[in-house]
């Protein structure tokens, strides 16, 4: 138990490490949306009689919440007589083209884009569903039965598989196959709950969704590498300090827009001292203390912290004032005038998990 608990702690890791240098771009309520027209065959599960198959067709109205977990709305409508043992669904002597329908609530998981990083370029995925439904007969009125052995509506459960490919230049079609398998929870005596092969129906659907254009102007999630945003901000940072000393203040003003300057005054990278910190912290490394180290005693200083782009306003503003704090906490510590420190949160294309102490 313990080497299981131990590979289930290290898959968890793994998992969260392989999505921690990407953001998704906020999305909005009616964004990642989707319908979808299905079709496919099911057969009782006990395979005592399998055949005749039963003729299925539906449609689906789901929503992704992510790019791993979504839910949808099913409705499937069934045109054939051959039922399981119990409990059927699919009654022999219905007496209309529709022999019964199911409307199900499920939820999904995209399991390619839980242990893999999330492509929007992605051709092939693999996922599951799981739900659950209602289900209501339609024909013969003496499929009653006495004693509420049986009835024309039923309590039932949607597990399956889907095997995706999206398709088109925007990846705005998936066409999908799904095993799949339709249990009547409710056909034994007083409608106990309960699982059985003998009360399902084992199939295959064929299906084919159309995902709506969402409000990032693409019909899937928006995806940022934060890892190359962070390669391409240290670059632009080291493309700063091989600048001549002398530094106008129109170059880092992105960066410390509320630093207050005299008019007409040239601000240097002297007088600037650049503290970074890791993703999500806002603890000060030693690398960070030896920079702070090299502001003396007795000088004042202004700090303004910042955030990198990905996560949450409200997050970043928080993150951005306790880096600021830490900073001003240290300094003062140190016997610095801190004048003012305040986050910024998310400020201009460079601002990238800093601190920027300004020394007066």
């Amino acid at each position: 138990m313990k080497k299981f608990l131990i590979a289930l702690s290290m898959l968890a890791m793994g998992i969260s490490s392989t999505q921690a240098q990407v953001a998704y771009e906020k999305a909005k309520p009616f964004d990642n949306v989707y319908l979808g027209v299905e079709g496919g065959v099911m057969g009782p599960m006990s395979f005592k009689h399998f055949a005749p198959l039963n003729a299925a067709a539906g449609l689906k109205l789901g929503k992704q919440f992510s790019p791993v977990y979504g839910a949808n709305l099913e409705g499937l409508a069934f045109f054939g007589d051959n039922r399981w043992q119990t409990g059927s669904l699919g009654f022999a002597n219905s007496h209309t083209i529709v022999r019964g329908v199911n409307v199900g609530l499920n939820g999904t998981i995209n399991f390619t884009n839980l242990f893999c990083n999330y492509n929007p370029e992605r051709r092939f995925e693999v996922g599951a569903e799981a739900g659950i439904g209602y289900w209501m007969t339609f024909g013969d009125k003496h499929i009653i039965q006495t004693n509420n052995v049986g009835d024309d509506t039923e309590l039932t459960a949607k597990t399956g598989l889907t095997f995706a490919y999206n398709l088109g230049k925007d990846r705005a079609w998936q066409l999908y196959a799904e095993p799949a398998i339709l249990w009547n929870l409710t056909h034994g005596p007083g409608d106990a709950i309960q699982f059985g092969r003998q009360a399902a129906q084992l199939g295959l659907f064929v299906g084919l969704n159309y995902k709506f254009k969402t409000s990032n102007g693409t019909h899937n999630f928006k995806v940022w590498n934060v890892g190359e945003l962070n390669d391409e901000i240290n670059s632009l940072r080291d493309q700063l300090n091989a600048k001549p000393k002398e530094v106008i203040k129109e170059v880092v003003k992105e960066v410390v827009k509320e630093v207050p300057t005299q008019v007409n005054q040239t601000l240097c990278i002297d007088n600037l001292v650049f503290v970074t910190f890791a993703q999500g912290k806002y603890d000060l490394t030693n690398e960070a203390k030896k920079a702070l180290d090299a502001v003396k005693s007795g000088r004042h200083v202004q700090i303004v912290g910042t955030a990198s782009p990905e996560g949450p306003k409200d997050l970043n503003d928080r993150l951005s004032q306790n880096r600021a704090n830490v900073v001003a906490k240290y300094l003062q510590g140190r016997g610095v005038v801190v004048d003012e420190a305040k986050g910024q949160g998310v400020q201009g294309v460079t601002s990238n998990r800093l601190a920027v102490v300004y020394v007066k």
